[in-house]
């Protein structure tokens, strides 16, 4: 399989620069960023070899100057932190120990934008061969290089969007634009008052119908949008893939509006490449992930082609809690969780892999320590309450797997557990591991082996089953509260609300007709368990 090319820490300043980062001080390294990763004070997860380091609320010197020696110490290339940053002696030594560039971040721009345009620049968790593929002399996929390309033809910054006016990629000269377009590179999104703006003034209609590039004036109203653009449509054959936006000073030569068709048609190819990379990448670790978790020979194979060989793992089993909707949204709903999993995992492990096997979408966690069960239960929680309750899910979380071998065992332990869960046995659980619910799992799978011998209720149960269903009686809810109490018969009757003395009398009355002795335990346990397996559910 191809990949996109891996950037360096000077391609990402190159085409993410004076628009978003700022080198604050350090040497520029043209080794390949090995991954993104953000810094948790609370939290040692490990850096990817080369990592880029995003110091989110790390504002202190102090705890600059700290930050950016633990990251060299593991490797890193760069930190980047909030602008402004104050260069003292201190961190400007630490950036010469450490040999990790200290770059800033604009004010205005979320990290989690930056993250998003990052990760589409660096190629993390790479699956399968690798084979770097060019199309039209441009790196296959490469839309930042691309835009440059076309912001050299058209002499003119310019933007890569998506059929919902997301900005996908952007050239270098952003500089060159107005403040909308600052606007738009920040939010990654072109905002809604120029969208209404556009589709009122019909230049979005114009764009969808024509072959040529469209010319937009800028309106009277908006003074933040003073600069012309020119636009053109992005297709393959009738499929509208996106658009490219150029700021231009005044309309293009009929030469370059030539070259900018041209250039929308070599878009087209990567964005079509892009999108067909993507599907195959997914089924292809959607393969590995499988045949990891079903343990034999193969396991080990795939787990290094994941990146993840000789790590301990944690099996994470989720699956959403569908409301009866129809098959196709299901299947929708469930591999957008699985995108969404994956998303979080990487942002808490970058070496993280997750694959959607049948229903059950399953994510494997490299952990450190002894509490790696328990730090995933941690993960899995936050993960369900970002995406609150419109999409609701249960994940069932396995223990720590140190070896191939255990793996397959995980997965079953994340299994039985995510059973209970969607069982509705998991009381108002929404996580669990198997040592939470581990009862409630065997009594399941003690129902499942009744089940398939086709067994039927016996014995004093019997007895008291047939004697309710003719009489209307009360007689095995009165032996099951009494079982549940403990023999207490106050607390008994309180559960059901009944007399004590009544209770006391329907108790001799069922342990005559059921002819059970309630002072032999194997006679409570029998009852009990019989009890607990022919129960409703």
């Amino acid at each position: 399989m191809s990949q996109l090319p891996r950037a360096s820490l000077g391609r990402v300043l190159e085409d993410l620069g004076a628009t978003l980062l700022d080198l604050v001080h350090g040497s520029v390294s043209a080794e390949s960023i090995g991954g993104i990763a953000f810094h948790d004070p609370h939290d040692e997860p490990g850096l990817p070899p080369r990592a880029l380091v995003l110091g989110v609320g790390v504002r202190d010197t102090a705890d600059i100057v700290a930050l950016l020696r633990s990251s060299g110490a593991e490797g890193a290339v760069g930190l980047v932190v909030r602008a402004p940053v104050f260069l003292d002696d201190l961190v400007r030594s630490a950036v010469e120990e450490s040999g990790v560039a200290l770059l800033a971040l604009t004010r205005g721009a979320s990290w989690a934008q930056l993250a998003a345009l990052l990760r589409s620049m660096v190629s993390q968790g790479d699956v399968g061969d690798t084979g770097p593929e060019t199309l039209g002399g441009m790196p296959s996929g490469d839309l930042f290089a691309l835009a440059n390309a076309v912001a050299a033809l058209v002499d003119a910054p310019v933007t890569i969007e998506d059929p919902d006016s997301r900005v996908l990629a952007f050239s270098g000269r952003q500089d060159e634009a107005d403040e909308s377009r600052v606007e738009t590179i920040l939010g990654r999104q072109v905002p809604e008052r120029y969208a209404r703006m556009l589709s009122a003034q019909g230049v979005i209609r114009n764009l969808h119908r024509s072959e040529q590039p469209v010319y937009v004036q800028p309106p009277d109203e908006h003074n933040d949008f003073s600069v012309p653009r020119v636009a053109v449509a992005v297709r393959a054959g009738d499929e509208f893939l996106g658009s490219i936006w150029a700021a231009v000073r005044r309309p293009l030569t009929p030469d370059r509006s030539r070259a900018f068709c041209d250039a929308a048609k070599l878009v087209a190819l990567h964005m079509l490449r892009l999108r067909a990379g993507a599907d195959v990448e997914r089924r292809l670790r959607t393969e590995l992930v499988g045949t990891a978790l079903e343990g034999g020979t193969g396991a080990r194979d795939s787990l290094s082609r994941l990146g993840l060989a000789d790590q301990p793992l944690v099996v994470l089993a989720l699956v959403p809690v569908s409301d009866g909707a129809d098959r196709s949204s299901v299947a929708a709903e469930r591999q957008r969780l699985s995108d969404a999993l994956a998303m979080h995992l990487s942002a808490v492990q970058a070496s993280s892999a997750v694959a959607l096997l049948g229903d059950v979408t399953y994510g494997l966690l490299p952990v450190t320590g002894d509490d790696g069960d328990a730090r995933a239960v941690r993960v899995a929680g936050g993960f369900l309450d970002r995406i609150g309750e419109r999409v609701p899910a249960l994940v069932g979380v396995s223990p720590v797997a140190a070896t191939v071998s255990e793996l397959a065992t995980a997965r079953t332990s994340a299994d039985r557990a995510l059973r209970v869960l969607r069982g509705g046995r998991g009381g108002a659980r929404r996580v669990a591991r198997l040592i939470d619910v581990h009862t409630e799992a065997m009594l399941l799978e003690l129902r499942d082996t009744v089940a398939a011998r086709g067994d039927a209720p016996s014995g004093p149960v019997a007895k008291l089953l047939a004697y309710d269903a003719e009489h209307s009686a009360n007689l095995v809810e009165t032996l099951a509260a009494w079982l549940d109490a403990f023999g207490d018969v106050v607390a008994a009757a309180a559960a059901l609300h009944v007399h004590p003395n009544t209770f006391r009398y329907r108790l001799r009355r069922l342990a005559e007709l059921g002819e059970i002795d309630l002072t032999d335990p194997d006679a409570r346990l029998g009852a009990m368990l019989q009890l607990r397996v022919f129960g409703p559910g």
